[in-house]
């Protein structure tokens, strides 16, 4: 018989999870790791001609930038169109390492939805091995936010932030809300995984043991 236990802290640790999956995979899909620095505007692109200083900006493989002529105006795409063509080697070992982080966040995510109704998986407890899932996430993820910096003095990089532009010292360029919001996730995937310990605990208190002897398929505790 499926008993659905529903409690405080684990459904904060599901919703938690859930969250830290989503924050992770939209900062890895943006654009908006770098701000280059600041270029000279094109008076035939914006509103009124606007002559505001432009600063393109440069994820992980994509970005925005400024073009001028048949086609004016603010193009932000992919600029790598296969996995050798992102910026450096360092770089390529970072998108390798949050790739992993964040295919494991998801897998914790999807799993975290279930653990209502199935508290253990092959006769160990689902939240410990969702805690263990998101703390190795945590090191992958740690990994490749160490090497990205590493990258910064890549051609592709010198290219938006100046020649001054070295590994860890980010020249005229300044980091974007993506490093800042990956760097937040990875916190938060850590605090999951010693969070998803409480969950466990919860749903497996003697209050919950008594409930499901009273036979109760749907309990719902505090």
């Amino acid at each position: 018989m499926c008993h659905v236990i529903v409690t405080c802290r684990s459904m904060l640790w599901t919703l938690l999870s859930i969250m830290v999956a989503f924050t992770e995979l939209i900062a890895f899909m943006s654009i908006d790791w770098l701000l280059g620095s600041p270029r000279s505007p094109d008076p035939n692109i914006g509103s009124h001609g606007s002559l505001e200083p432009y600063r393109p900006t440069l994820g992980l493989y994509g970005r925005c930038i400024q073009i001028s002529g048949t086609f004016r105006g603010i193009q932000c795409g992919p600029y790598a169109s296969h996995f050798g063509e992102i910026a450096s080697g360092f770089w390529q070992a970072a998108v390798i390492f949050l790739s992993v982080g964040i295919l494991l966040l998801s897998a914790v995510a999807f799993m975290s939805v279930f653990t209502m109704c199935f508290q253990s998986i092959m006769k160990k407890s689902i939240f410990n091995v969702c805690g263990l899932l998101q703390g190795i996430a945590g090191l992958f993820l740690i990994l490749g936010l160490m090497l990205y910096p590493a990258g910064w003095g890549s051609d592709k990089v010198q290219g938006y932030c100046g020649p001054d532009a070295s590994p860890y010292k980010v020249g005229l360029c300044s980091l974007g809300w993506a490093f800042y919001t990956a760097i937040g996730g990875t916190v938060l995937t850590f605090l999951c995984a010693i969070f998803s310990a409480q969950a466990e605990i919860a749903t497996s208190s003697d209050k919950v043991q008594e409930e499901i002897e009273e036979g109760k398929s749907l309990i719902c505790l505090l």
